[in-house]
């Protein structure tokens, strides 16, 4: 299966609105300019500013296509009417049953998987398999986690719901919450420093995070913090993805879809996931650091049921005490 390309005229042009924040991902952009004829204008900002941007400018909005990370801020763009449904055949191949919205308004680039980080000098790794074991009594003053905001928290009890039902979650997270070494972490790096540095004993990250680490991206010391701590993959696990839809107002809606189905190509979704050591859409990284984390197999919750359960695990959350 190849997506359309139209090579020709220089004019012709794609604005994105980007909540991913990797010069890499510009690597991507400029060959899919060099071999269509396509400029790309990027706009980087965080998924919420995005989202909110995008509410402002309405109509009058320069955003032909929008990428956000995490199932949440995706579903809420499309939830709000800020992205367009398609029609491309070339994305319907491309991307897996499940990581994709069955209205057609947007479609997974990226997976990454949500994994415990360990200290084995702090808790006993052996004896914690799934994010479930985190409300264990033994591991009281040990857990720490990110704050209620993080998008990525509330997939992953919103996962928990589908999976558990309401009640089972509930108890784990009082289980895991009562467990918590506080306060509230702001991102995942803050966490993997805290677990190496004994503040806690276990918290839940991005599987990316440690990798980027490992690999030396965020320099010596933190690739030094990392190496003292263990990546727990549950099996089955919680897998969460970046995604792209075409705006609502896209002045140039063919580049837009154009350029997403590049990006969800089998060499589009590896260009953009191989240097950021996410997973592409149908393999996984190949790279020997997260290769060590050990395989994964993805749980059958959707992408979709992640947006349609937001709201009540924020609920969750906040009565659980998650701040």
């Amino acid at each position: 299966m190849s997506f359309n390309i139209q090579a020709n005229s220089t004019e012709r042009e794609v604005k994105v609105y980007s909540g991913r924040h990797y010069n890499t991902d510009r690597g991507v952009y400029k060959k899919f300019a060099e071999e269509t004829g396509i400029k790309v204008r990027l706009i980087e900002a965080a998924g919420i500013s995005l989202i909110e941007r995008l509410k402002r400018e309405g109509k009058n909005s320069q955003a032909d296509l929008i990428l956000l990370v995490d199932a949440a801020r995706i579903t809420n763009a499309s939830k709000a009417g800020l992205l367009q449904s398609i029609q491309s055949e070339a994305l319907e191949n491309f991307v897996p049953t499940g990581l994709k919205d069955k209205n057609k308004e947007w479609y997974a680039l990226t997976r990454r998987v949500r994994v415990m980080v360990a200290n084995p000098k702090v808790v006993d790794v052996s004896k914690i398999k799934d994010y479930t074991d985190l409300a264990d009594p033994s591991l009281k003053g040990k857990v720490c986690l990110r704050n209620r905001k993080s998008p990525y928290n509330q997939s992953l009890v919103a996962n928990q719901i589908v999976n558990k039902g309401n009640l089972e979650t509930k108890s784990w997270l009082n289980g895991m919450i009562s467990n918590v070494s506080k306060p509230f972490f702001p991102g995942d790096i803050a966490i993997i420093r805290a677990v190496a540095k004994k503040k806690c004993g276990v918290g839940i990250v991005n599987h990316y995070y440690v990798a980027r680490m490992l690999a030396g991206v965020n320099g010596r010391r933190d690739a030094l913090y990392a190496q003292r701590t263990s990546v727990i993959t549950p099996n089955p696990a919680h897998v969460n993805i970046s995604a792209g839809g075409v705006a609502k107002y896209a002045k140039n809606k063919s580049e837009a879809i154009q350029l997403l189905e590049y990006l969800a190509s089998p060499s589009g979704s590896k260009g953009l996931a191989a240097p950021t050591f996410e997973h592409p859409l149908k393999e996984v990284n190949q790279n020997p650091i997260v290769q060590n984390f050990g395989k994964f197999s993805p749980d059958k919750v959707t992408v979709e049921e992640l947006g349609i359960n937001n709201s009540l695990a924020i609920k969750l959350m906040r009565d659980a005490g998650w701040d």
